[in-house]
């Protein structure tokens, strides 16, 4: 695996290194010693599965809200989504910046999200499925969000949603003074 940093402070763009023959590719998608040399999470008591059928489905901007820290493996298994994370840590040099990567069943990317960030995307094509390992189990009472379109943050969408929950839908926008959440 080849680990690229991304410009938010603790993420990372992970690009496997298929070994390819006649039959395919095999690759590793994950190993504790490399995460664990790279300072990240080699701890994932819970995976996640998320099927969207419709092109243009957006899901969040989600977070867990302190002090639950909730780190993300996120990795398009089939279809394309354009993943989106905004650093919401206080005092980061990132606070309040964003990120995005395309990530599609032909990339084989993978993003590594750190605990303290809101995480959302947008499906490129339609029957579009993502997996997500995380690094704590959900714990409902610290689910949070903020919207997808928020001005403060500036999210750069490839496209506007055409599939959104009423719940993401009225998630709220950042108060005062963008520090708030």
């Amino acid at each position: 695996m080849r680990f690229e940093a991304a410009p938010l402070a603790g993420a990372f763009v992970i690009e496997l290194e298929p070994q390819r023959d006649t039959r395919g590719f095999f690759a590793r998608s994950y190993c504790d010693r490399e995460f664990a040399e790279h300072g990240l999470t080699t701890h994932w008591p819970q995976c996640n599965v998320s099927s969207n059928q419709g092109k243009g489905t957006l899901r969040g901007l989600h977070y867990a809200a302190p002090p639950v820290r909730e780190e993300k493996l996120v990795r398009c298994t089939r279809g394309a989504v354009y993943d989106v994370i905004v650093d919401l840590r206080h005092g980061s040099p990132s606070a309040l910046k964003w990120f995005a990567v395309e990530l599609t069943d032909r990339n084989h990317r993978m993003l590594y999200i750190p605990a303290g960030f809101a995480h959302g995307f947008l499906t490129l094509e339609p029957d579009t499925e993502v997996f997500y390992q995380m690094g704590s189990s959900y714990q409902p009472e610290a689910a949070r969000g903020i919207r997808w379109d928020d001005p403060r943050l500036g999210v750069h969408w490839p496209a506007a949603p055409t599939i959104i929950s009423d719940q993401d839908r009225d998630l709220p926008v950042l108060r005062g003074d963008g520090m708030s959440w």
